[in-house]
């Protein structure tokens, strides 16, 4: 048998670049302490023996992970990709890894992740939406890993958060929507138990019938999964009440994909027999047919930022900051006036 082969150390690094330890160690670590030269001699060397640092050591001179977890509610969907991944390349750049864990939107499985991930010895925690036990925050704050919200800003609330307003963001789409003239209005929302994102947007829909002076209580909802086969199903049965709502709103363009499909499975035309709209402005916004109104949700502005301030809280450079990312409604062609307008 032959002899194993060793993998490369430090030293070997150093003796074939010809350099010291240190300026190795300094051309991983800081390379903007380095010259130009040393450095891309360093590198030449680390690159043609193979050589990768040890984590681990890097772990116990720091005294950190540089792990960031994060817990989205679902995958099954583009709603949170895009955010997530201004968040890791934001954190790559900084010298952070993520990992990532989906809960299904179910709080025991949060729960669950969120004691496996501080376990893994995650430097702070991405977590969605403020609605959870006290006692998690207790438990993160036992083992002092900092945690930051998204998806949501709450500048009342005591964690930290850097999102939007969600009742502000479908307020202002409900808004157009009662000012086209709509008053027989429904909303296909998701689940609002334990999430308080769908909780705020069917909020957002009540205050702005409240303020022209209409009923929030004759607004038909329809609570369901974000899914696209769940949003048809919704639909439907929206469709086969009398009379029919003019306007359905959605709390994702999820939901509003599938309320577009059912749409056109039964031969109803959007917007001429009945409108849709949407949330989030995710790709399939302005794929279906017709294109949805909906609100545009800049999420990798708020993935890049959530990054920054939750890697300054892990580095203690700031205690915490809420920051509020700026949505915008964005009209294309499946809202018009509802026919009895016309």
């Amino acid at each position: 048998m032959g002899k194993t082969r060793s993998a490369p150390t430090l030293n070997d690094v150093a003796k074939a670049a010809g350099v010291s330890t240190a300026t190795v160690s300094r051309c991983l670590n800081s390379p903007e302490q380095v010259i130009e030269a040393t450095r891309e001699r360093v590198m030449h060397a680390v690159e043609s023996l193979g050589y990768t640092p040890n984590f681990a050591a890097r772990v116990m001179a720091a005294k950190r992970s540089f792990t960031i977890g994060a817990i989205i509610p679902t995958m099954d969907n583009a709603i949170f990709a895009r955010g997530l991944q201004a968040f890791q390349d934001q954190l790559r750049e900084d010298g952070y890894t993520l990992l990532v864990s989906s809960s299904a939107y179910d709080p025991a499985a949060e729960r669950e992740q969120i004691r496996t991930l501080v376990a893994r010895g995650a430097d702070g925690l991405l977590l969605i939406g403020h609605e959870r036990d006290a006692d998690i925050y207790a438990y993160l704050e036992c083992h002092q890993v900092p945690s930051l919200i998204a998806w949501s800003y709450d500048p009342e609330a005591q964690r930290p958060s850097v999102g939007f307003s969600n009742t502000s963001a479908m307020g202002e789409l409900a808004r157009s929507v009662i000012a086209a003239g709509h008053r027989r209005i429904a909303m296909i929302s998701g689940v609002t138990q334990g999430n308080d994102r769908a909780k705020s947007r069917v909020e957002g829909v009540r205050q702005a019938m409240e303020a022209d002076g209409l009923d929030s209580a004759t607004l038909t909802l329809i609570e369901t999964p974000y899914e696209i086969d769940m949003g048809a199903e919704a639909f439907g049965r929206l469709m086969a009440l009398a009379p029919r709502p003019t306007v359905v709103m959605c709390g994702n363009d999820v939901l509003a994909a599938g309320a577009l499909r059912e749409a056109h499975r039964l031969g109803i035309q959007v917007p001429e027999q009945v409108s849709v709209t949407g949330f989030d402005d995710i790709e399939l916004a302005g794929i279906v047919s017709p294109a949805l109104t909906t609100v545009h949700v800049p999420h990798r502005e708020m993935g890049r930022k959530a990054a920054l301030e939750l890697t300054a809280m892990v580095e203690g450079k700031s205690e915490g900051r809420s920051v509020c990312i700026n949505t915008k409604l964005v009209i294309r062609h499946s809202l018009a006036e509802p026919s009895y307008c016309s």
